[in-house]
C-alpha cells in the first residue's frame, strides 16, 4: 500500500502525471472534473474526491482537473480564498491550460458536480466511468458507470463526503519526513482536506440555514467533517461569513467578468442558452453601470460574443438580510425570441413578478426582467425550464442585436 500523500504533494504528483511526455505518460490517465462554471462546489469537488480516490485501494492516481482556463480562475476569488485556508494556492490546481492534446482512449473521466460532459470535453464522454452529480440527470452518462450517484442535494460534496466517508476513514499512513510526529501530521492534512470540502456545502446551503435546499446527507456530510476539522481553530459560521464576504465582492470585476464568472451554455434544437450568476441583485449591477442603458449595452455585447440566442442573467442577494431572488431572460435572435416567450407559460411555478415595473423590461418585449418569489429554484431548476422552452423551436436564428 503506497503512502499518503500531503495534499500539496499530492496535487504536485497530478501536474506531473498530466504533463509528463508521451513516452512517459500513463495511460489511461483518471481525471476528475466538475462543470464549466466551474463554482467552488465543482472546485472543491474534483480536488477532494480525486485525493480521497488516490488514497483508497486500488490507489489509482486521479487528477483534479478545473473546466475553465486558467485565465479565468483568478475570478474564483471564494476559490482563493478557500485555498489559502488549506495551505494552498491557484497555482497548485489544474485547468484546462494544462493538460497536452490528449486522445479520449487516453483517458478515463469521472464527474462531480454535473452529469455530461460539454464544449471542448464532449469528445471524451464515452469514456466516462463515475459520476456523483445533485443536478438533473441529463441521461447522457451510462446506467453502468459506477459509482453513478445523481439526486438533489444542497452541496455536490456532501455527496461525496457521504460516498467516501470509509475511504477517508481508511487512508494509509501519511509521507512524512525525519522527525516529524506523523500522526499530528496527518490531522493536519485531514484539517486541510475538511476546509475543502466543508466550504461549498456552507455556501450552497447558507450555512445549512437555507431550509428548502439542504438535505440530510448535506447535515450528516457537516457532522462528520467537524470530526476531521481542528475545533479549536475552526468557527462555521464565521468560516462561511468569511468566504461569503469574498464571494460577494464584485466591486473589482468588469461586466464582462461577471457575467463569465459563474457562467453555463447548453445548446437544445439548434439553439444556444447561456445563463450568467451574479452574486449581486440588478439595483447593484444599475449602480454600477450608471444608467440602466449602460448594463444593456455590456449583456448584449457578452451575448454577441457568445453567440446566445437566449442570454440569462440570475442573481442573489440579501437586502436587509432577507434573501431575493431575481431574474433576467432576453431573447437575443428571432428564434431566441420565441423561446423567450414561450418561457413564462412553462415557469408559472417559479412565481414570477415583473420587477420595478419594467425597468429593465425592452427591445419590443425580447427581454424581460422578474422577481423570482420561488427561492427554492437555483439554476439547476430554471435552465431544465429555458432549455425546454427552446424546443420545438424550428428554423434558422438570426440576430436582433
Amino acid at each position: 500500500m503506497p503512502p499518503r500523500l500531503p495534499l500539496k504533494g499530492f496535487l504536485a504528483a497530478a501536474r506531473s502525471a498530466l504533463t509528463a511526455p508521451p513516452a512517459q505518460r500513463s495511460s489511461p490517465l483518471t481525471l476528475v472534473v466538475g462543470n464549466e462554471s466551474a463554482d467552488l462546489d465543482s472546485l472543491c469537488s474534483a480536488v477532494v474526491l480525486a485525493y480521497i480516490r488516490t488514497n483508497s485501494p486500488p490507489h489509482t492516481l486521479h487528477i483534479p482537473l478545473s473546466n475553465i482556463p486558467r485565465s479565468e480562475l483568478v475570478l474564483r476569488t471564494e476559490m482563493t480564498a478557500v485555498l489559502q485556508r488549506a495551505g494552498l494556492s491557484p497555482a497548485d490546481i489544474l485547468t484546462l491550460s494544462e493538460p497536452p492534446d490528449l486522445k479520449p482512449e487516453e483517458t478515463q473521466w469521472f464527474l462531480v458536480d454535473h452529469n455530461a460532459l460539454t464544449g471542448q470535453l464532449q469528445k471524451f464522454q464515452s469514456r466516462v466511468i463515475g459520476c456523483i452529480d445533485h443536478h438533473v440527470d441529463e441521461n447522457v452518462t451510462s446506467p453502468d458507470v459506477k459509482p453513478r450517484i445523481i439526486e438533489p442535494c444542497g452541496s455536490c460534496m456532501s455527496l461525496i463526503i457521504d460516498e467516501s466517508r470509509t475511504a477517508w476513514d481508511s487512508f494509509p499512513p501519511l509521507e512524512t519526513g525525519q522527525g516529524v510526529d506523523a500522526e499530528d501530521a496527518a490531522a493536519e492534512e485531514d484539517d486541510k482536506l475538511a476546509t475543502l470540502a466543508f466550504a461549498p456545502i456552507l455556501i450552497d446551503t447558507l450555512d445549512l440555514k437555507e431550509e428548502h435546499k439542504v438535505k440530510e446527507k448535506d447535515i450528516r456530510a457537516a457532522k462528520y467533517l467537524h470530526t476531521k476539522v481542528r475545533q479549536q481553530q475552526f468557527q462555521q459560521t464565521k468560516f462561511f461569513e468569511d468566504i461569503t464576504a469574498v464571494k460577494e465582492d464584485i466591486s473589482q470585476l468588469s461586466f464582462y467578468d461577471i457575467f463569465r464568472k459563474d457562467y453555463k451554455e447548453w445548446e437544445e434544437a439548434g439553439l444556444k442558452l447561456g445563463i450568467s450568476c451574479v452574486v449581486q441583485d440588478f439595483d447593484y449591477l444599475l449602480g454600477k453601470a450608471k444608467q440602466p442603458d449602460d448594463f444593456i449595452d455590456e449583456l448584449a455585447r457578452w451575448a454577441k460574443e457568445r453567440k446566445l440566442d437566449v442570454a440569462s442573467v440570475m442573481t442573489t442577494s440579501n437586502p436587509g438580510g432577507e434573501f431575493q431572488r431575481h431574474l433576467l431572460v432576453w431573447g437575443i435572435t428571432d428564434k431566441g425570441v420565441e423561446a423567450a416567450k414561450r418561457f413564462p407559460g412553462m415557469a408559472e411555478g417559479l412565481k414570477l413578478e415583473r420587477w420595478k415595473d419594467g425597468l429593465l423590461d425592452g427591445d419590443d418585449g425580447r427581454r424581460r426582467v422578474w422577481r423570482q418569489r420561488d427561492l427554492a429554484s437555483s439554476r439547476k431548476q430554471v435552465a431544465p425550464l429555458l432549455r425546454e422552452a427552446l424546443k420545438g423551436v424550428d428554423g434558422t436564428s438570426q440576430s436582433q442585436l
